[in-house]
């Protein structure tokens, strides 16, 4: 039978781990309500609501699934980047993502992609160097010096990034892709709550990309 003396600092112990998970709740609720409130004016779904800008930012994932299926996150972001262009919302498309090795390279998939729905090539830019959202809009702005960009991703994603930009001092909308569904897309909503708190973890600390390198010239 456990003393008073053990009661107490279990008590004690109980007590403190409800404070921390509190206050690790109330850190996460306060981190999306935030990012959601700085972004919300800059996030459209209505392709012809949407202003134009000269560059559209694909954000990158990968194309294939664990069990090779096809990634409907990707998919339905090289539909929108397409929809974009072909409504002349955008001139030119920067298509960011992983190229951790020479067997994966999210950048030329999405251009592959795009060029198979009618995208002409000389209009897409690679960036190899989009390891994390905040690399990629980064880049948009230092090494393909842009001062202002529609980034093309689903909703959630566009909040996160559309933030980030703003932070920076780049001028940016968002496209929403078509969402997944939520069974699907449980998973990777969960990891975005986690996401918008490491972002902003990431602007207080002035988090920079992983890599930066030469300069990038657009046209025109």
């Amino acid at each position: 039978m456990l003393s008073t003396n053990q009661k107490r600092k279990i008590f004690q112990t109980l007590r403190g781990l409800f404070a921390i998970c509190a206050v690790l709740f109330i850190g996460i609720w306060a981190a999306n309500l935030y990012v959601d409130y700085k972004s919300k004016d800059f996030i459209y779904c209505d392709l012809q609501k949407i202003p134009y800008n000269k560059v559209g930012l694909v954000l990158g994932t990968s194309k294939k699934l664990a069990n090779s299926a096809d990634n409907p996150y990707f998919t339905k972001r090289i539909t929108a980047a397409y929809e974009l262009y072909k409504a002349k919302k955008i001139q030119y498309i920067i298509v960011s993502g992983d190229n951790g090795n020479k067997h994966y390279n999210e950048p030329q998939d999405m251009k592959q992609d795009l060029m198979d729905l009618g995208v002409p090539e000389h209009v897409i830019f690679l960036d190899y160097a989009g390891f994390r959202t905040l690399d990629s809009v980064f880049r948009a702005k230092q090494i393909f010096d842009q001062d202002s960009i529609t980034i093309i991703s689903q909703e959630f994603h566009n909040q996160r990034a559309v933030y980030i930009a703003q932070y920076l001092g780049l001028n940016a909308i968002g496209y929403n892709a078509k969402d997944v569904n939520s069974t699907f897309g449980r998973k990777t909503i969960f990891r975005e709550k986690l996401a918008r708190v490491k972002v902003i973890i990431d602007q207080l600390i002035a988090k920079g990309p992983k890599y930066l390198g030469d300069k990038h010239t657009l046209p025109n």
